[in-house]
């Protein structure tokens, strides 16, 4: 159970998973067909829940398929990407900085949140986001 009164720098929950297709439009097409998966204007597609811990919250999982190569997984040589939800992103960004964690970028404002992108120990990029 979420404590509101934690104020600890983490991951939260998953904010979406995203990974590479050889050919985009015949991927999402078999998504919507077969699993019904709506793709938006942006190519994907959004699942919405409710928080447990507070109800009134509604949390979204942002679910996108990429054309092969898409510069947006680099440097990382993953077909798969995966964007965790947190909480006081700049001072997790601090903490992983401290601990040697590669820091691609700084972090990006948005209407929607704040983001920065990490590299972990394999070689996976990670995509952070503080709604």
């Amino acid at each position: 159970m979420e404590d509101k009164t934690d104020n600890t720098p983490k991951v939260t929950g998953i904010g979406g998973i995203f990974f590479y297709s050889e050919n985009l439009k015949e991927t999402k097409e078999w998504y919507t067909k077969n699993l019904g998966i709506e793709i938006n204007d942006w190519g994907s597609s959004s699942f919405d829940s409710r928080n447990i811990n507070n109800p009134d919250e509604i949390d979204t999982l942002q679910w996108c398929a990429f054309k092969k190569g898409d510069a947006y997984f680099s440097p990382s040589k993953k077909e798969f990407m995966v964007n965790y939800r947190v909480q006081h992103i700049e001072q997790l960004v601090n903490n992983l900085k401290e601990n040697g964690v590669t820091v691609l970028d700084e972090i990006a404002t948005y209407d929607y949140g704040k983001f920065v992108h990490i590299m972990d120990a394999e070689g996976n990029k990670i995509e952070l986001w503080e709604p």
